[in-house]
């Protein structure tokens, strides 16, 4: 009797749990089942049911990295489904070790980024002047010498200016310039990074001799008629078209011109200029050279040249018909 007892109860039991399983599924299914971002959730699992497509628990488990940390660095026992070069301890590492980080400095090596990416490095510089910029944006300034000392440290004033008291005023051609490079490899100083020189008086690194050459012309004879000077800057991308990155900073210490970008030079600053203080009136001609000598080689010389009309009243200056010449 109290085995046949037992058996009833058993049978009971399991009947009962059979009839919740088919109710909780067909009443209660609805209510404790969810899906959010391709995941199923279930209040009776234990956990997520999602599966990746194409993954099964067997390649999942096969592709799981196994990290072994050394040190600072760590290196991946998987190439694949992990990061590679993952360093927990230096929280700046992916943009520092990143081919396509803007502001990773490619001038340490002294030499182009070799490896092509979506810029298209590779081959060669080719830099460009902006020609209307520099019509628009040109006119004269008188300035008294105790304002001009650190120019006169960079050469950037007329040889009459040596023996010129702080009163004297110095008479400027003042232009802007804009630079493009439209070639497919950064353009980089010609001197190596040990022999910038440093600039006291302007706080940064001159990485070239000469950058840009500014002449005074006579405009029916062609000769010089004011001592044009050799403009040495510190390069930089001030700015880039649309799908390019600057690189290069001259607060980071970093020197080049990338492709697709700008480096600008508006007219205001020092030594943007020719000293025209021994011209006298007339119509001359305003040459602007980049790369003059050409330290650094380019893809094409035959735009590095920026011409235009000046007429001089000796009080103002007008340019016109500013362009692109080979010579």
């Amino acid at each position: 009797m109290a085995r046949s007892g037992v058996g009833v109860v058993l049978l009971f039991l399991c009947v009962s749990a059979r009839v919740l399983t088919v109710f909780s599924q067909h009443h209660w299914g609805p209510r404790v089942r969810s899906r959010n971002n391709g995941r199923s959730y279930h209040l009776m699992s234990r956990g997520s049911q999602y599966m990746p497509p194409g993954r099964t628990a067997a390649s999942r488990a096969a592709s799981a990295p196994v990290t072994v940390i050394t040190g600072r660095r760590n290196t991946s026992a998987s190439s694949s489904g992990g990061m590679v070069s993952d360093d927990p301890y230096d929280p700046y590492k992916s943009a520092r070790n990143s081919p396509d980080n803007p502001y990773y400095n490619h001038y340490d090596s002294y030499r182009p980024r070799s490896t092509p990416t979506h810029h298209g490095y590779g081959g060669l510089p080719d830099l460009v002047v902006d020609p209307y910029m520099i019509q628009v944006s040109t006119y004269v300034q008188r300035v008294p010498m105790y304002n001009l000392r650190c120019a006169a440290e960079e050469n950037c004033l007329a040889s009459s200016a040596a023996n010129a008291r702080d009163y004297d005023t110095r008479v400027l051609l003042r232009f802007p310039q804009r630079v493009k490079n439209q070639g497919t490899a950064d353009f980089l100083p010609s001197r190596p990074r040990y022999a910038w020189e440093w600039h006291s008086c302007h706080n940064h690194y001159h990485s070239m001799s000469e950058f840009s050459h500014y002449d005074l012309l006579d405009s029916s004879t062609q000769q010089r008629v004011a001592e044009g000077h050799k403009a040495s800057f510190c390069l930089e991308d001030t700015s880039c078209d649309s799908g390019y990155y600057r690189r290069y900073a001259c607060t980071s210490h970093t020197q080049g011109l990338s492709p697709g970008c700008y480096d600008t030079y508006s007219a205001d600053i020092d030594c943007q200029w020719i000293d025209i203080t021994d011209v006298q009136p007339g119509r001359y001609t305003l040459k602007i050279t980049v790369n003059p000598g050409f330290q650094v080689p380019e893809s094409d010389f035959s735009n590095n040249i920026v011409r235009c009309d000046v007429h001089y009243t000796g009080n103002y200056a007008h340019a016109s018909g500013c362009s692109m010449t080979p010579h």
